[in-house]
């Protein structure tokens, strides 16, 4: 009998099963409130869907390039020279279908199986999971509050040897926590001196707290830049992302992308043009003031309700909660809480393979009235008192 291959035994995206299952407690209660899922409620903005009509209407959306059409290519350089005083070429800029294919064919490109690959722990799920389904081996730097959750070049000089790269997320997921530019600027000159791939991951961009963030490449140019239409833009189904590469890389990249996709889809490409508008802007700016009264709601009625210790959510939009006063099994415990309120949050262990039995991540990306309504349920339920 045939079976599947050693490479796919990598562990499960929780939260996308957590979503099914919210999915479902919609369809038999309909009072499901998606806290899980780390996506805007908000449809793209008006420019961009608009630009997506045009297109259907006016182009003939077959195959583009692989590494994007120029005229995105170009939007995505500007986008990084004014947020971040920077100059990048759009032959630096590899467009890709999600910042998901951009790490794919990234991993790919710069690492043989058996090579190195340092990120933080609690992080990012798919960056552990895709690099182990690729044969690298996964090296996690234990990050707690001293450090606000975020890697160090103290850490990467006491390992017994530099990796072959590093993951950097800031804001990140699931903490939310930024970098201080400083300690960026020494991470990515660290990693040049000893040959280390910095890969900066740079998705949330645009959705701080008036935290300043900083970008990789205004200190490396050997530094990999991702980012993505996801989360700033909110285009999370639209699927496409980006990375910002130095040259030794574009080739690889481009002829990996071009056997595993062909190209990115052709209808968001041209629709998130309109993305990077002064029109779409204004729309999205509006949003982020959304997410940051749910910030402000969540600092002040999570203490009240016992959940006290939390990273500080610098960016993005997530709360980070220690539940290790109720329970051991984070995932049991989000099991039980969406039973009994309706309530989707996110199980640690998707994030921490040590601690993550003892934590959840909140998404406060919805509306505000809907959050408070989810606290308020949770309050009522009992789960969260010892």
């Amino acid at each position: 009998m045939a079976q599947p291959s050693s490479r796919s035994n990598v562990e499960p995206f929780h939260v996308m099963e957590v979503l099914a299952a919210a999915a479902e407690r919609q369809r038999t209660h309909g009072d499901a409130i998606f806290l899980c899922a780390g996506q805007p409620s908000t449809p793209a903005p008006q420019a961009v869907r608009d630009a997506a009509v045009s297109a259907l209407t006016g182009e003939v959306l077959g195959y583009t390039e692989a590494t994007g059409i120029l005229p995105l290519r170009q939007a995505i350089a500007d986008h990084h020279r004014d947020w971040y005083d920077i100059e990048v070429d759009p032959a630096d800029v590899i467009v890709m279908t999600g910042s998901s294919g951009a790490f794919t064919s990234l991993f790919l490109a710069a690492f043989e199986a058996g090579d190195q690959v340092a990120m933080s722990r609690p992080g990012y799920p798919a960056y552990r999971n895709t690099l182990a389904a690729l044969g690298c081996e996964v090296i996690e730097l234990d990050c707690g509050p001293e450090t606000r959750y975020q890697p160090t070049v103290e850490m990467l000089r006491a390992l017994p040897e530099p990796p072959k790269g590093l993951i950097v997320a800031s804001p990140a997921n699931p903490t939310g926590t930024i970098i201080d530019a400083e300690e960026l600027a020494a991470i990515a000159r660290w990693c040049e001196e000893v040959g280390c791939l910095l890969i900066s991951d740079e998705i949330y961009h645009g959705v701080t707290y008036g935290r300043p963030v900083a970008s990789a490449w205004q200190t490396s140019r050997e530094a990999v830049v991702v980012g993505s239409v996801s989360k700033y833009f909110s285009m999370t189904g639209w699927r496409l992302g980006w990375a910002i590469v130095p040259p030794w890389l574009r080739r690889p990249m481009e002829v990996l992308t071009g056997n595993l996709n062909i190209c990115p889809p052709a209808i968001t490409q041209y629709a998130a043009l309109a993305a990077f508008s002064p029109e779409a802007r204004a729309e999205l700016e509006g949003h982020v003031a959304r997410y940051a009264a749910n910030r402000d709601l969540l600092l002040r009625r999570l203490p009240e309700l016992g959940l006290g210790s939390f990273a500080p959510p610098d960016g993005a939009f997530y709360a980070w909660c220690d539940i290790s006063h109720l329970t051991d099994d984070s995932l049991r415990w989000c099991q039980d809480v969406l039973a009994a309120t309706g309530v989707a949050l996110t199980p640690g262990v998707d994030f921490d393979t040590v601690h993550g039995r003892q934590w959840m991540r909140l998404s406060f990306a919805g509306a505000t009235a809907e959050i408070d309504e989810a606290l308020d349920r949770l309050d009522a339920s009992g789960l969260l008192r010892p």
